[in-house]
């Protein structure tokens, strides 16, 4: 599997991971790039927050823009991911922000999240995209008792400011009406939240680029980067593109020689997913899982998981620490057995499906959206695994901040530069022993 803290890109022509959401994706992808082109933005990567990006330049601005993607659209994080749009925080929650910044500024990022799962519904809506859109609201459960009091202020603090349903959860409530499991001890519940096929929503978004009239020109990975007088010159192995501004839109696959602004200042780590057989109406009742429903505990080391609409359970957590490693059987096995332990009554059920895929960390664990002051390179990276919605929305920031700066809200994201990672080298080395203490104390 491609490393981007090994190779300098990935290969092209790679198709798509044997994933669920690829298994009956017809390929239908724009063509690679074989001539020299100018433009006046080039973006880099053809996932949620590049193909955003290029509809909101070439719709609402009226650039002139060409989009490069290594492989397909949606090849990376945007296809592979499990398909929750959430109004996600990442790694930090409304608690740690309040703390950080104060608790207007809190709130102000939190309903900038509110606002990301609008723009996922504005695109669906606007582009007719069919992408198994399903309800059932998200669930954050306590893994165990000491984190139900944090839950439950948290829970009330967000139905205080914002309403819409969020409520706390009981335990006893969560077996009767959500999901029967016995290590769970209550959560809060997000009824707006919805899942979706993510391969299926960015093949949409590619759409809605192409129809903007952008240029995507998939299976050209750039190979070689250089400024040219005031110009951006990127190479691919048939063509170049020469352009005023450069968008990096690659976040957890962005390598570390794509570009010098962005060495070690993410870090890019595996999740991965099994997908189960369609479990039967017995199974489903044993487990109680509510239809449409996705959850994710307070581990450290998290699992997340949702009933797909065809009666199967994706379940997700942590992968291999190398490329190489990532579709060893032994992550499959790990994930598995976090399913057993979550849902005892399947156990010895084996996985239909397994992949993985990189997300993108930064080392204070919030996302930035940055536009150099000149204005000609922008990146949007360290989502922290903060999902569809972010990215989506990421994207409309990018291009707002190109060309309406000042609509852009004082929040932290689009204040400063993502921090370099202190001894780089050892970044590997600190994950597996994180992983180690993490496991321990969950």
């Amino acid at each position: 599997m491609y490393d981007p803290l090994i190779e300098s890109y990935p290969k092209p022509w790679q198709g798509y991971p044997v994933s669920y959401w690829a298994a009956n994706e017809k390929r239908r992808c724009s063509p690679p790039l074989e001539k020299d082109i100018e433009v006046d933005v080039a973006v880099i990567g053809g996932g949620y927050t590049g193909l955003s990006t290029a509809y909101y330049l070439s719709h609402k601005y009226n650039q002139k823009v060409a989009l490069l993607e290594a492989n397909d659209a949606g090849w990376g994080c945007s296809g592979r991911n499990a398909g929750f749009v959430l109004a996600s925080t990442g790694r930090l929650s409304l608690l740690d922000m309040t703390r950080k910044w104060g608790e207007q500024t809190a709130l102000e990022i939190y309903k900038e999240y509110i606002n990301a799962v609008d723009s996922v519904n504005r695109f669906i809506e606007k582009g007719k995209i069919d992408c198994e859109k399903t309800y059932g609201g998200y669930l954050k459960l306590a893994h165990k008792r000491s984190k139900v009091a944090g839950l439950r202020y948290q829970a009330e603090y967000l139905q205080e400011k914002f309403g819409g349903g969020i409520e706390f959860i009981h335990s006893k409530d969560v077996s009767a009406n959500f999901i029967k499991t016995d290590n769970m001890f209550g959560g809060i519940y997000f009824p707006q939240n919805f899942g979706v096929n993510p391969l299926k929503l960015v093949k949409g978004y590619e759409r809605m680029a192409l129809a903007s009239g952008t240029q995507i020109y998939t299976n050209s990975p750039v190979i070689e980067r250089k400024r040219q007088g005031e110009s951006h010159v990127l190479s691919t192995p048939n063509g170049t593109v020469k352009s005023d501004k450069l968008v990096i839109a690659t976040n957890g696959y962005t390598s570390k020689k794509l570009h010098p602004t962005l060495k070690h200042r993410h870090f890019p780590v595996l999740s991965s997913i099994v997908v189960t057989r369609p479990l039967s109406d017995r199974e489903l009742e044993i487990i109680g899982f509510k239809s449409g429903l996705m959850a994710m505990d307070t581990r450290r080391m998290k699992y997340y998981y949702r009933l797909l609409p065809d009666k199967r359970i994706l379940f997700g957590g942590r992968g291999a620490i190398k490329g190489k490693d990532a579709e060893h059987q032994i992550n499959c096995q790990r994930l598995l057995e976090g399913l057993y332990s979550t849902f005892p009554s399947l156990k010895g059920m084996e996985a239909a499906y397994f992949w993985s895929g990189w997300i993108s960390v930064s080392v204070d664990d919030y996302p930035r959206v940055w536009t150099s002051q000149d204005k000609s390179l922008s990146y949007a990276m360290g989502y922290c695994g903060s999902g569809v919605a972010f990215a989506t929305q990421a994207g409309k920031r990018l291009a707002q901040a190109l060309f309406e700066p000042d609509k852009l809200s004082q929040l932290p994201f689009w204040q400063s530069q993502l921090s370099k990672f202190p001894m780089p080298t050892f970044k590997r080395t600190g994950l597996s022993i994180y992983y180690k203490m993490a496991n321990f104390t969950d």
